[in-house]
């Protein structure tokens, strides 16, 4: 099997990132590993032991360190267990999933069962909010609650929509210079402003020492997910070059039973969360 990673040394530069991110929580987490069919995967357990348990998925060609620093504010209400997508980057293993079938949600509904949880409330983000999304259709009877931010998987953007990243990262590749990577970012943040240093670091580290994957989980087939009657909060953005609110939003009213729509206004796929959205999000999920 050929490695995700393009090199050894550039395999240990991302875990190096990711402990480094993962010390800055600056809460209590543990490392888990446990047995899939699809192969080994690793969970950051953190958060509010006592609380309710919440399982996250993270955005694709990123980490669960990288996620969780920008969702601290779920550290502070629920029993965390943020879960390594298989073959992405970080410590789950390699192996790499088809995103146009379901093999995201059968690795998943695993995952929940091997951590020993009949049904559990999920966060998922961007790729991450794919897997869910798959998840709902594989296994819907495992999902309590659910909350698909800037998410994959309902109804995607022709892949057109990117081609405006394809020349920047050429250049970057060829270069190695920092304004081309902030170029090919760009489309997915709007504004300068909405990237932040940690998520420089991330694209960096991934684009230079990881084999990027451009395929995004495929729109969950409807009569599937219609079978999930968790409820279920979606947050799209109006500007989402990926995954617009404009497609997203009346899909999902579409063919999600229980369906709270969130229009992200002005923001694009990158952005920071306000302090009422973020309440938003852990009333809902309480």
């Amino acid at each position: 099997m050929k490695s995700i990673y393009k090199s050894a040394q550039g395999k240990q530069k991302i875990i190096d990132l990711y402990d480094e991110q993962l010390s800055r929580l600056n809460v209590p987490y543990r490392d888990i590993y446990i047995a899939t069919s699809f192969g080994q995967t690793h969970l950051i357990e953190t958060g509010i032991q006592a609380g309710p348990p919440l399982l996250v998925f993270h955005g694709g060609n990123a980490t669960t360190a990288y996620n969780l620093l920008a969702c601290t504010f779920l550290l502070e209400n629920f029993h965390v267990y943020a879960v390594d997508t298989m073959g992405h980057p970080g410590k789950s293993a390699e192996t790499t999933l088809s995103p146009n079938n379901y093999d995201y949600g059968k690795w998943a509904s695993e995952v929940i069962s091997n951590l020993g949880f009949q049904k559990i409330r999920c966060f998922g983000g961007s790729f991450g909010a794919g897997i869910l999304a798959k998840t709902m259709c594989a296994a819907p009877e495992k999902i309590e609650k659910a909350v698909l931010y800037v998410p994959s998987g309902i109804k995607n953007a022709p892949a057109i929509n990117l081609i405006s990243m394809a020349l920047p990262m050429l250049f970057y590749r060829l270069t190695h210079k920092q304004k081309w990577l902030i170029k090919t970012i760009l489309p997915m943040a709007v504004s300068e402003e909405n990237i932040d240093h940690d998520a420089l670091e991330t694209a960096k580290c991934s684009i230079d020492n990881a084999r990027i994957k451009a395929g995004m989980p495929s729109d969950a087939d409807p009569n599937k997910i219609r079978k999930c009657l968790a409820p279920t909060l979606v947050m799209a953005g109006e500007k989402d070059c990926m995954f617009p609110a404009e497609r997203v939003i009346p899909q999902a009213e579409k063919m999600l039973v229980s369906c709270t729509a969130y229009l992200l206004a002005g923001r694009g796929h990158m952005h920071s969360l306000t302090e009422t959205e973020k309440q938003m999000i852990i009333q809902f999920l309480m």
